[in-house]
């Protein structure tokens, strides 16, 4: 008898009801920090929420706790921060059909600017929103007045918070601020 057919759905079968239970396990969870009325309608989670940060303040965090900053050079909502720049401070984009949401306090300041190659990226107080791949982890805040040159355009970087960006001015470009 030849029991290797009838172990492949069985297998098969054990996989998919794993990937279910996990499907099942993500969606709940503790929800203590998201506020039922700000969420983005078909969807449980908020885009942007607010964590206190020792030195910095209220600081606004996308879903996985990483600070989120805004540059100076795009008060006016036009993204500037595109090729070699959005590889070093990354846009937090929306997938098309989502809306922003976040905290009472935040959410009506936030809403979507269309970036350069079409995507759709968060901003608050119409400024776009860039994670900063240097921060080491989730919380912590490395990029707060850093200022950089890319493409020959100079980017001054403030975190974000409630009361709007930081107080900081910016420090001067140097050759290599990420070495």
């Amino acid at each position: 008898m030849n029991t290797h057919r009838h172990r492949r759905p069985l297998i098969a079968l054990a996989v998919l009801g794993a990937a279910l239970l996990l499907a099942i396990a993500g969606c709940g969870g503790d929800s203590s920090d998201e506020d039922p009325s700000a969420t983005a309608a078909g969807s449980s989670r908020m885009t942007v929420s607010v964590e206190t940060i020792d030195g910095v303040g209220d600081v606004l965090v996308d879903s996985a706790g990483a600070a989120l900053y805004t540059a100076d050079q795009e008060a006016d909502g036009r993204v500037l921060c595109t090729r070699s720049c959005a590889d070093i401070w990354i846009p937090l984009t929306l997938p098309g059909g989502r809306e922003p949401s976040g905290p009472g306090d935040v959410s009506d300041e936030l809403g979507v600017a269309e970036r350069p190659d079409g995507e759709r990226q968060l901003t608050f107080g119409g400024q776009p929103l860039y994670r900063f791949a240097d921060d080491p982890a989730a919380g912590e805040v490395t990029g707060d007045d850093l200022s950089d040159t890319f493409d020959g355009r100079l980017f001054s970087w403030q975190v974000a918070t409630v009361g709007g960006s930081s107080n900081g001015g910016g420090q001067q470009p140097t050759a290599d601020p990420y070495g």
